[in-house]
């Protein structure tokens, strides 16, 4: 497969020969497991979408040549196929009127995993991400950004994912289908509503050490980033302390609603104003 078109080899090769980019929330909007977002070069308070922490995941990143409206979703093999339909129609409703242009698509992820996950996804192309230690297998790239203004897409690293990060990362925990996170017309945030019952044995998963919670909760224990355990333990922290999120966090069932202030920094707004 990969040998019918060397391009991509070519290109899988220059990507993953660069050095992660540190990229800081100003301007950034961080798209988590089970998120996409799509804007287009237009937007005045969006200039990079991304995503990282992918092992057996994929981030995908679908754009528009002729509007450049970009798409960015982080997928984890859930439902593709209704998930692909989902952000191709997002990106086409921002093309409708133009005449040109085509769909790139640019797909970031997967490796050798030792339960064989990412091939159910990749198949071939998974080896293009893979570097092996000691007969453990690793991604190259768990992370990339684009700039919807230039459609550079790089490898990255994002010090903050929020906002509402844990409050986010509970939803995918209890069973999230893809959540599209961005109004990009008003260039806004959208979290939620969400719903959810209490996290089943809660106080159980969070009493076991790193490594039960590693092996138990991760779909390649071996490759996770340093922070996976802890990550894991403040979301389920967050599910015992919300176990009922339409109470706590959504009054009235209205989305948290976020946009960027004169500093390119999320802030959030009411509801009531919008």
């Amino acid at each position: 497969m990969i040998r019918a078109y060397p391009h991509l080899e070519e290109k899988a090769k220059l990507l993953r020969s660069q050095p992660a980019q540190i990229v800081e929330p100003k301007g950034l909007l961080y798209v988590q497991q089970r998120e996409f977002a799509v804007t287009t070069p237009k937007d005045g308070s969006v200039s990079i979408l991304g995503s990282d922490d992918a092992t057996t995941c994929h981030i995908v990143v679908l754009r528009h040549t002729g509007s450049g409206a970009t798409c960015l979703t982080h997928c984890d093999g859930s439902d593709t196929e209704a998930e692909v339909s989902l952000i191709m129609s997002s990106v086409k409703s921002f093309s409708n009127t133009t005449g040109y242009g085509r769909l790139e698509v640019h797909l970031v992820g997967g490796f050798n995993d030792d339960r064989q996950l990412s091939q159910k996804l990749t198949n071939q192309l998974l080896k293009l991400n893979d570097r092996e230690e000691k007969e453990t297998h690793f991604p190259i790239i768990y992370g990339i950004a684009v700039n919807v203004k230039t459609a550079e897409i790089f490898p990255a690293t994002f010090p903050e994912k929020g906002p509402d990060e844990d409050l986010r990362s509970a939803h995918v925990l209890t069973g999230a289908t893809l959540t599209n996170i961005y109004n990009a017309k008003m260039e806004q945030l959208h979290i939620g509503p969400y719903f959810w019952r209490p996290f089943p044995h809660v106080d159980f998963w969070l009493e076991q050490d790193d490594k039960q919670i590693l092996q138990n909760l991760s779909t390649s224990p071996l490759a996770e980033p340093p922070h996976f355990v802890s990550h894991i333990r403040s979301t389920l922290t967050f599910l015992k302390e919300h176990p009922f999120p339409s109470h706590s966090l959504f009054p009235d069932r209205k989305p948290r609603i976020y946009k960027k202030n004169e500093e390119g920094l999320w802030e959030q707004v009411c509801s009531d104003k919008i």
